[in-house]
């Protein structure tokens, strides 16, 4: 275990200096984006956005879910210091749209977007230039007929296909009395350059969010699915063994009940171990999960309240009562080599036990946990919070702010790349692993970051959140350091060579090959 971990649990830790609180420009009214998720019941949950590039400039296309509105493509126009954006007509026009996950299925290096709705789940192929098409039958998808709410991606050893997994909620015919009515989950394996018939993940309970994620470092993910207690009678936290006949984890393997109003999942090693932690939103209090005793046992333990993340009620605004938690990124936005994290918050809908006036969190990580700055940032908006990203939309490598809301506008904030008091913040990279082949982006693989004998070890995943996530550059901060060393550990298990990377800078990093800076 790490000493700054160990100083997390010791009372008797000098205090170290309060992070950098990054100073956010709000840039909604003037970024182009006009857009919210609207609709009753069936669009309580979901609400998400997904960050990819498909113009083939460096920079993040948004698309956002729009319930009873049409989801909407808009198109990345920023420069540095201006964030810029026009709607783009690209055949995702679809209606009752809960959330979306970007993933190059096909591997042609355009990139394909999973579409979640109230109804029938899309796959749409990437034909260049932001525009889709429509590839359920020739992928051979089966996009059903139930209330998609969750998702994640990977592909398995071996594997030229992807394989898709998609959570769904509660029966939309039992409206009077939905409890217990929770649907199937759904498991999309490879057959040919295309889709099997999917299988079911049963029990289901409740979906909100799925995790693709090594949690052991064994080679093999695991599937991670976070519920909503709201609605399952019995039910519980998840993690299946991706196997040829899927199983869940039980007590023998150290997995222990949870029961949460699971709604994201985030996933980072926070506490220095070089094994991926999982923060958990939900309703009262978050939970942020580390391994117990080690990889030997799928057993976690809550440290949230130690490091101060529990983020269980509004910090500013006056309204006492517990928040409710949607979308969690872990990502360095001060650039200081740790880990903060920035949650999305809003009420259901009119909860009267949970807060209306629900901030979102933005706590900067450091060597004793986490300290709030939200509303020092900039960024503590009141909307009613469902997704949201953490990317960088202009270019500059710093990383920006995006909350999408439900009933209300969509907003965008700017990173200056300078703290409260006018200091630049630390040195940063982007990195974007290159495979050849299947599996372009190299999910399932980590990179590796050293600065001195301290390492950031972050796993390329494709799910968790709430309604939405991202592929394209993967953001490192390095604090004052100048240069840190770069590897990637590839899905196959092979570990690439370290390099000496400048800091500041952009690098694209093909399997075998040198890093090449953009």
């Amino acid at each position: 275990m790490k000493a700054h971990l160990i100083l997390t649990l010791t009372l008797a830790a000098p205090a170290l200096a309060e992070p950098q609180v990054p100073v956010f420009q709000d840039q909604t009214a003037t970024s182009g984006i006009a857009h919210a998720y609207t609709g009753d019941w069936e669009f309580m949950v979901g609400g998400g956005v997904a960050a990819f590039d498909c113009s083939g400039d460096g920079l993040p296309e948004l698309f956002f879910a729009g319930g009873t509105s049409p989801a909407a493509l808009y198109r990345n126009q920023s420069t540095p210091g201006k964030l810029a954006f026009a709607p783009q007509v690209s055949g995702l026009e679809a209606d009752r749209v809960t959330g979306a996950w970007p993933l190059d299925v096909d591997s042609d290096g355009v990139m394909d977007l999973v579409v979640l709705r109230s109804g029938e789940d899309l796959v749409m192929r990437g034909l260049g230039e932001c525009q889709f098409q429509r590839a359920n039958e020739a992928w051979g998808f089966d996009g059903g007929d139930l209330w998609s709410t969750a998702f994640a991606a990977t592909w398995e050893p071996g594997a030229t296909w992807p394989t898709l997994a998609v959570g769904s909620y509660i029966d939309r015919k039992e409206e009077a009395f939905p409890w217990g009515s929770c649907t199937e989950n759904r498991l999309y394996r490879p057959k040919g350059q295309g889709f099997a018939a999917p299988l079911a993940l049963k029990p289901a309970f409740c979906a909100l969010s799925m995790l693709f994620t090594d949690w052991n470092l064994s080679g093999r993910p695991s599937l991670r699915v976070s519920n909503d207690r709201e609605y399952y009678k019995g039910g519980t936290e998840q993690l299946w063994h991706l196997e040829a006949e899927p199983r869940l984890y039980g007590p023998d393997e150290g997995w222990k009940p949870l029961k949460i109003w699971g709604m994201g999942i985030a996933s980072a090693d926070v506490n220095g171990d070089l094994y991926p932690d999982y923060y958990l939103t939900s309703m009262a209090d978050q939970k942020l999960q580390t391994l117990a005793d080690g990889p030997g046992k799928a057993q976690f333990k809550d440290v949230a309240f130690g490091l101060g993340a529990t983020a269980h009620r509004p910090y500013v605004g006056g309204d006492a009562r517990p928040s409710t938690g949607w979308h969690a990124e872990l990502q360095d936005v001060n650039d200081d080599g740790y880990v903060d994290l920035y949650v999305v918050k809003g009420n259901v809908s009119a909860m009267p036990d949970f807060a209306k006036d629900d901030p979102n969190n933005l706590l900067l990580g450091g060597d004793t946990g986490f300290t709030e700055a939200g509303d020092r940032a900039g960024v503590a908006s009141m909307r009613q919070g469902r997704g949201g990203s953490v990317v960088d939309l202009d270019g500059d490598g710093r990383l920006d702010l995006v909350a999408a809301n439900r009933n209300a506008g969509a907003e965008v904030w700017r990173n200056t790349g300078s703290d409260t008091a006018g200091a630049p913040l630390g040195h940063w990279l982007m990195l974007a692993p290159q495979a050849p082949g299947a599996n372009r982006d190299a999910v399932g693989g980590w990179i590796e970051v050293r600065v001195g004998e301290r390492v950031q070890r972050r796993e390329l995943t494709v799910g968790g959140g709430q309604g939405g996530g991202q592929i394209g550059w993967r953001h490192f901060g390095l604090g004052a350091a100048e240069a840190a060393e770069v590897r990637v550990i590839w899905p196959d298990g092979t570990q690439g060579a370290w390099q000496s990377l400048a800091a500041d800078g952009f690098y694209h990093l093909p399997k075998g090959d040198p890093a090449i800076k953009r």
